[in-house]
């Protein structure tokens, strides 16, 4: 594990406005909007990095040539980050990011769990992938089951999927295969999840299709997902948790059809304990 220095600075709050493969532009107005009430919750600086660009149409292949140079500075932030001794929250458009940010946490943390809060499996591969969306192929790019150019630090092994339920048959062929932990809806619970843990560092992705449809928007609306009562009661069990970093994608701005912001407050409320846990901490200087 690289060895991590004393904290020197506040641990950062990040907002990704670069461009993650998403098909419609309300991602990225969704990750300022959570990331600036968590800056004015906490009375802390928000830091944004990159500039929102266009929804992106096309294959996978064209999607990704487009997206890589935003998501290499992504990991050059994650690397600096990590580097000086911080734990990231970061909030982002969708779920490609994790391209960028899992090979550089798994470098830094090999010892390291991702709690991956997912209604998908993301562990398609272009071969397996019967949408080529390639937001579906995140973890396996990651884990080196194809090479998108971003890096495969991480290995199945550290990856709990947590509420996932909409899978596809490749995604439930690793499943079965046990290359990696898998808790539906219907496992999923603070005690199996702090069984599964097994007392390693945690870094967490959450992307809010995870949640029951109709709490927030988000491109997909999955019904069976988890109840804000459920998922507020993980967030608070993981605080407890060596919590090293966390990132949040697939919420967007506003509902279908609605001009007003969407109200973010059930999501900020499930989110608080850990993220009072990682930008509130009191800062440890260098003896």
């Amino acid at each position: 594990m690289v060895q991590q220095p004393p904290l020197t600075a506040p641990p950062p709050l990040i907002c990704f406005q670069g461009n993650c493969a998403g098909r419609n532009p309300h991602g990225m107005t969704g990750a300022l909007a959570l990331a600036q009430r968590l800056a004015d919750v906490l009375g802390i600086p928000l830091q944004t990095l990159g500039a929102p660009g266009q929804a992106l149409s096309g294959s996978w292949q064209q999607v990704l040539a487009a997206v890589t140079p935003d998501l290499v500075s992504l990991a050059r932030c994650m690397e600096k980050t990590l580097s000086e001794g911080r734990r990231p929250v970061l909030t982002m458009s969708r779920c490609a990011g994790g391209m960028a940010t899992l090979p550089v946490i798994a470098r830094h943390h090999p010892d390291a769990c991702i709690v991956w809060f997912d209604a998908h499996g993301d562990l398609n591969t272009p071969e397996t992938s019967e949408s080529g969306y390639l937001g579906g192929m995140v973890i396996a790019a990651a884990a080196g089951l194809w090479e998108s150019g971003l890096g495969s630090d991480l290995s199945l092994a550290q990856v709990i999927l947590a509420g996932a339920h909409w899978l596809d048959p490749g995604e439930q062929a690793l499943i079965d295969d046990k290359r990696l932990c898998h808790l539906s809806p219907t496992h999923l619970n603070a005690e199996s999840l702090q069984h599964a843990i097994a007392g390693r560092p945690v870094y967490i992705h959450l992307d809010c299709d995870v949640l029951q449809a109709g709490v927030v928007p988000s491109d997909y609306q999955i019904e069976s997902g988890l109840a804000p009562d459920a998922l507020a009661e993980l967030m608070t069990a993981l605080s407890r948790e060596d919590i090293i970093g966390m990132e949040v994608a697939e919420l967007e701005s506003h509902w279908p059809d609605d001009s007003a912001p969407a109200d973010l407050t059930v999501l900020v409320e499930i989110l608080m304990p850990l993220a009072r846990k990682l930008l509130s901490d009191e800062v440890t200087c260098a003896p």
